[in-house]
């Protein structure tokens, strides 16, 4: 499923870009499409992206945006189980990852390029977690999220640019 817009307890939405229910867990997708060097740490609040030219930028730590997610989707669908949920963090090919440092095994920090090789080798090495049952009720749902109308998405778009 794409674009799902989640409520949050504050009445709120978060957007989830990209998500995958499998045997093997619940696979929640960020996607940055940044460029330049890209510096982050799991335990710091702030990233930041350098350009050659030695301008530098800091961006919200998308492990803990992609946490929030994962928090939203415990919530909406109130399943919890420890191992379930997985975080990919996916970066566009015109950056380059410097230094990352990630320690959770449920948490991968890639590039789009190698975004299906990780999946399938996650999937393939992973022990099945969900029924088919399970997988389909979960689809279910979520898929309301997915089809979300513009008043949403605007509202979405709004609450984001009034916090910064």
């Amino acid at each position: 499923m794409t674009n799902l817009y989640l409520p949050k307890s504050n009445g709120e939405t978060t957007e989830i870009d990209l998500l995958m229910v499998d045997e093997t867990g619940i696979y929640v997708f960020e996607s940055k499409n940044y460029s330049g060097w890209i510096y982050g740490n799991e335990n710091r609040r702030n990233w930041t992206q350098t350009f050659p030219n030695k301008k530098k930028f800091t961006f919200y730590n998308p492990i803990w945006q992609n946490n929030a997610h994962i928090n939203a989707l415990k919530s909406v669908t109130g399943i919890d189980r420890e191992g379930l949920y997985l975080s990919y963090i996916i970066f566009s090919e015109r950056c380059t990852l410097k230094k990352i440092t990630v320690q959770s095994d449920h948490i991968k920090v890639i590039k789009r390029d190698r975004l299906i090789k990780s999946v399938k080798k996650q999937v393939k090495n992973s022990q099945k977690v969900l029924s088919q049952g399970e997988i389909e009720a979960y689809a279910n749902r979520l898929g309301k999220y997915a089809l979300s109308d513009a008043q949403t998405k605007k509202a979405h778009v709004v609450a984001i640019k009034a916090k910064r």
